[in-house]
């Protein structure tokens, strides 16, 4: 199989989606694997790498659209790249369908077959291939969050640890997943009082007995959310329905009941967020002001630490991508229910409910789609 990776183009994604190891994987097992010049160069992979793995370059992303049987990517197609996809096409990246109508038209018109990293799953219920850039993004939270606090950047100028005579901040984290229990960790390590939020009693018990009273836990009902984000100085959104939007928690009239400068880090904006207020944003111009309250909802935070997010992904998404070349995606998929939950968008077709839901379109099941 020919196996192509363009240069991702989003406004500051450093990322890419093959690291040299993984080229060298696939060239092992027979297979082509073409790189778009410079691909590699955010992460710190150079062209030299890849030519030592076995790999090809070429110049542009259009001649590796044209003539590769799988491409790999980092985020969702752009809308120039959108249109070089083919029917037959295999587009193995991360999608988030749910909130992009025009993504969606644009992959269901081009008659390509799309699995999103996002929805492929695991025996445990995971989500193997989110996994890794959730840990990252938790990890950055806080960190983008302390920045944001700071005056000169709008924020209330508070620092997170506080000094001693002066109390910490107060930080919410609204959902108690991979996002929400790295980002608790991160800011309680930077000496925050942190409360974390979820409606999942059993995950609540989890962190209360895995982390022994290093951040506080408390259930997300509506009212209580409410108490403690009013009181909050940061609130971090790590709210996840696998492959639907996510669920706005936070509404623009209860902005009003926070404190001044307070910050709003939306880890959940690849979703559509899960801030009332929340609109997606880049790193080179990462904050806004709603009604006081500072917003960071950069869509792609682990592109800020491209290296380590490159390699991360890289790992997890491997051993699937080696299947999907190996076998065809079809036998793939057949052979791997989790790697079938991943199929979004099959020759004009609709796979994904959750996104259909979310848009209002017609789906296919992926069961009748493999047969």
């Amino acid at each position: 199989m020919k196996i192509g990776c363009p240069k991702e183009i989003k406004p500051q994604e450093f990322r890419v989606g093959m690291t040299p190891n993984a080229a060298h994987e696939a060239v092992a097992h027979g297979h082509e694997v073409i790189i778009e010049k410079g691909a590699g160069l955010g992460a710190g992979f150079d062209d030299a790498a890849y030519i030592a793995a076995g790999a090809h370059i070429l110049d542009t992303a259009d001649e590796i659209f044209a003539i590769c049987d799988m491409i790999v990517k980092v985020k969702e197609p752009q809308a120039v790249e959108r249109k070089m996809l083919r029917e037959g096409q295999l587009l193995f990246t991360y999608l988030h369908l749910a909130p992009d109508p025009e993504q969606t038209k644009d992959l269901l018109e081009s008659g390509c077959t799309a699995i999103a990293y996002e929805t492929v799953t695991d025996d445990r219920g995971g989500l193997p291939l989110l996994a890794p850039m959730s840990e990252v993004a938790g990890k950055l939270a806080p960190q983008v969050g302390a920045w944001t606090l700071q005056k000169s950047n709008g924020g209330r100028g508070v620092l997170l640890g506080g000094v001693p005579g002066v109390g910490p901040a107060k930080v919410v984290v609204i959902g108690g997943g991979v996002v929400g229990t790295h980002a608790a960790r991160i800011a309680s390590g930077m000496g925050a009082e942190v409360t974390v939020l979820d409606m999942n009693l059993s995950r609540l018990r989890y962190l209360d007995d895995a982390f022994r009273g290093e951040f506080r836990t408390s259930y997300a009902s509506k009212g209580n959310t409410a108490e403690l984000v009013a009181a909050a100085d940061m609130v971090v959104g790590a709210v996840l329905i696998p492959g639907a939007a996510a669920p706005k928690l936070v509404t623009r009239e209860q902005l009003s009941t926070m404190k001044p400068g307070a910050a709003i880090v939306d880890v959940a904006i690849d979703q559509g967020g899960c801030f009332e207020t929340s609109k997606p944003t880049t790193h080179e111009d990462p904050i806004y002001d709603v009604d006081g309250i500072m917003h960071y909802c950069v869509a792609n935070m682990p592109g800020a630490v491209a290296r380590t997010s490159t390699i991360a992904l890289g790992n997890a998404t491997m051993p699937f991508m080696m299947a999907l070349a190996n076998k065809g995606w079809k036998q793939a998929c057949a052979d791997d229910p989790h790697l079938l939950n991943g199929l979004n968008v099959h020759a004009g077709q609709l796979t994904y409910y959750a996104v259909g839901k979310a848009l209002g379109l017609d789906v296919v099941s992926p069961q009748l789609v493999i047969k």
